[in-house]
């Protein structure tokens, strides 16, 4: 009987090349194909450590026949290392997907751990982080308000990310729903040359970025303290 092929789930760096591990390295040059997100990212990646494996795009707007041709070729043998843009597969991203779909077809997954934006912006925040609730992306329109009065209610640190087409506007109403002595705290472009963490209230977060606008761009994540009420 044949042996299935098994599943690697690969953190890679979220900015700075150099954060990647060895065991990534190894495993992203010995599998018979990485699924990615955006071809021309990971190229980058492998480009910069001289790895040339097969590569296919996965991502959110592809079909269940790409997720089945990936679970197809882990059926006949074939080793697989799925990625993302930017640090760990299955946070906010479509990972989650390919990683059920192997499951259900019997297949072995391997967690090769690596960056995440998420545990990097908590690490640097000073918050409570022995509770805390992941937002993902705010939702654009419908929800979106009811999501950020959920987490002016929260007792647990709130972290969510957010776009710089936004983050004014999430400040903003940040500022008006917070009282002034709740934390926030703004990581902008985690890892890469202009990172940024910006830390107090959101009144003062929101005035930092209005004096500066040449700062609202770029990959932001946003930390909030819990509320003490």
């Amino acid at each position: 009987m044949k042996t299935t092929g098994t599943l690697f789930v690969v953190g890679t760096p979220i900015g700075n090349l150099d954060d990647i591990s060895r065991r990534a390295l190894s495993t992203l040059e010995s599998v018979n194909l990485v699924v990615c997100e955006d071809t021309r990212v990971t190229k980058k990646l492998l480009d910069r450590y001289d790895l040339k494996p097969k590569l296919m795009s996965v991502h959110q707007h592809s079909g269940r026949a790409k997720i089945d041709e990936v679970v197809a070729s882990l059926k006949h043998g074939n080793s697989v290392a799925v990625v993302t843009d930017a640090g760990t597969p299955g946070v906010a991203d479509p990972g989650g997907m390919l990683v059920a779909a192997a499951y259900d077809a019997g297949i072995k997954v391997v967690a090769v751990p690596g960056p995440s934006a998420v545990t990097a912006a908590l690490s640097v925040s000073g918050l409570p982080t022995d509770r805390f609730t992941f937002l993902g992306w705010l939702p654009h329109k419908k929800g979106r308000q009811t999501m950020l009065q959920a987490l002016v209610d929260s007792s647990y640190t709130v972290i969510f990310f957010e776009s710089p087409h936004r983050i004014m506007k999430t400040l903003e109403r940040l500022r008006d729903l917070l009282p002034t002595d709740r934390l926030v705290v703004v990581c902008r472009e985690l890892t890469k040359q202009f990172e940024e963490v910006v830390r107090g209230s959101a009144g003062y977060v929101f005035d930092v970025f209005t004096d500066n606008p040449g700062k609202v761009r770029g990959e932001f994540v946003v930390v909030i303290g819990p509320s003490t009420a």
